[in-house]
């Protein structure tokens, strides 16, 4: 069964990097810088406040679990009113997995994750730059048993660690995007990818990317009037079902070029009949020919 969420995540190729834990007691409050990136945080013990720009500061509390998309600058303190040290300078993160500063009062861990460069904005655009699970939100007991786990790990510091927290850590970020979406409903195509239906018609175009749908088509399949499923698409996706398809299309085309597959199988393989036809879309959406791009991602992967 083709599932949208878990298709587009492999073609961003994301994949969690690093995850660290954070001890701190007394008075503290450390500036972390901005990073292209997702990243994760959890309060496993105690509680404190974070600072986005232009914001005003959170209280978190022991089981909180928050998401930062392309990861701004962000404060983490006991109280929001004291000035932030460097949050990077303060710690040898570059030899240790835990920073610690005056006691651990209040414990947090954190991991982010790294993605495909080419195809970032499909990711980070659909998502708000902070989401927060609640300790009280349903969502937040699956949390709590896979942060246990990886707290252990990183404390342990047993053979395979990293492999083990990594995985962790890609699951966490899956289950911290289906609690977002349960508690606050779309958010971009992620959030269109839970609806019943209209998910439902992601599927069948992301497991069906060759066939020449209609609009008609997938309404019929998802049991929708042609114009209400239309509209419904619209509004919860951000474009019509055939512009996502054709969009998809492109971003599949795209990452088979970087890989060095040949022009004519990639033209059948997101459902173009012939390679000028497929040549002409492509330079529609990137605005230069395949074969010219393959070229330059070819060079790149040479360097």
């Amino acid at each position: 069964m083709t599932d949208t969420l878990s298709d587009i995540f492999a073609v961003l190729d994301v994949r969690s990097a690093r995850c660290t834990r954070f001890e701190a007691g007394g008075e503290w409050a450390f500036r972390f810088p901005a990073k292209p990136a997702l990243k994760f945080a959890a309060v496993l013990r105690g509680e404190c406040w974070i600072a986005l720009s232009g914001e005003s500061p959170y209280r978190l509390v022991a089981g909180d679990t928050f998401l930062l998309a392309e990861a701004p600058e962000y404060v983490l303190a006991s109280d929001p009113q004291l000035a932030p040290l460097n949050g990077l300078a303060s710690f040898d993160w570059e030899h240790s997995d835990v920073g610690h500063y005056g006691g651990s009062d209040t414990v947090l861990l954190a991991g982010s994750f790294v993605f495909e460069a080419l195809h970032v904005r499909l990711l980070l655009d659909a998502l708000p730059r902070f989401m927060l699970i609640p300790e009280a939100d349903p969502a937040a007991t699956v949390l709590r048993g896979l942060l246990e786990i990886l707290d252990h790990e990183i404390r342990a510091g047993q053979i395979g660690v990293s492999l083990v927290t990594r995985r962790i850590a890609d699951v966490l970020l899956v289950q911290v995007l289906r609690g977002y979406v349960a508690r606050h409903g779309g958010v971009g195509w992620i959030g269109a990818a839970a609806d019943p239906q209209i998910g439902a018609a992601l599927n069948l175009m992301h497991g069906e990317i060759t066939r020449r749908w209609t609009v008609s088509d997938l309404a019929r399949a998802v049991g929708m009037s042609r114009s209400a499923f239309a509209l419904d698409f619209r509004e919860k996706v951000g474009s019509s079902p055939l512009d996502y398809l054709f969009r998809w299309r492109m971003q599949v085309a795209r990452d088979a070029l970087r890989r060095g597959e040949t022009i004519a199988a990639i033209a059948a393989k997101v459902g173009y009949a012939s390679e000028s036809a497929f040549s002409n879309a492509f330079k529609r959406a990137h605005g230069e020919a395949p074969k010219r791009y393959g070229l330059t991602a070819a060079a790149e992967r040479r360097q």
